[in-house]
């Protein structure tokens, strides 16, 4: 299991997508217990990508659209891909897919464990935690 093999690409159609889904029911709803509307949210506008090894999807993320930055969100790498650099090639892509959309400024909500994984990216923290989905989170941005 290694980065190398991954291939990220934007889930632009309904197969990917439900791919994409699936790794986010396993990941937030089943292990972290977030509620399914909360999952669910803003989806209809969001730009989805999605880590695949081989056929097999790994990790997922999405970029929701504001006017004056990207908000990346849903970032989610299933456990046996965890600590092999998905969660990287999948930031990797979609900051460049921000830019390529015009997108001056990236901002994102990391749950407080993953920190320090933005923190290497090149994120820097603003404001104090915050609970969403009862899970404590801290508000971060770069530039692009």
């Amino acid at each position: 299991m290694n980065a190398d093999e991954i291939r990220v690409v934007v889930a632009d159609d309904d197969r990917l997508k439900q791919m994409a889904y699936q790794i986010r029911r396993r990941v937030f709803i089943e292990e972290q217990g977030v509620p399914e509307s909360i999952e669910l949210d803003d989806d209809g506008r969001a730009i989805h990508v999605i880590a695949l090894a081989g056929a097999r999807a790994v990790g997922c993320a999405r970029i929701v659209p504001h006017r004056d930055y990207a908000k990346i969100g849903r970032m989610a790498v299933e456990r046996e891909w965890r600590k092999h650099g998905v969660g990287r090639r999948l930031l990797d892509f979609i900051l460049r897919e921000a830019r390529t959309l015009g997108y001056r400024r990236a901002v994102l909500h990391a749950q407080l464990h993953a920190e320090g994984f933005y923190l290497k990216a090149g994120f820097k923290p603003f404001g104090p935690e915050f609970d969403e989905a009862a899970i404590p989170h801290r508000r971060m941005e770069r530039e692009l």
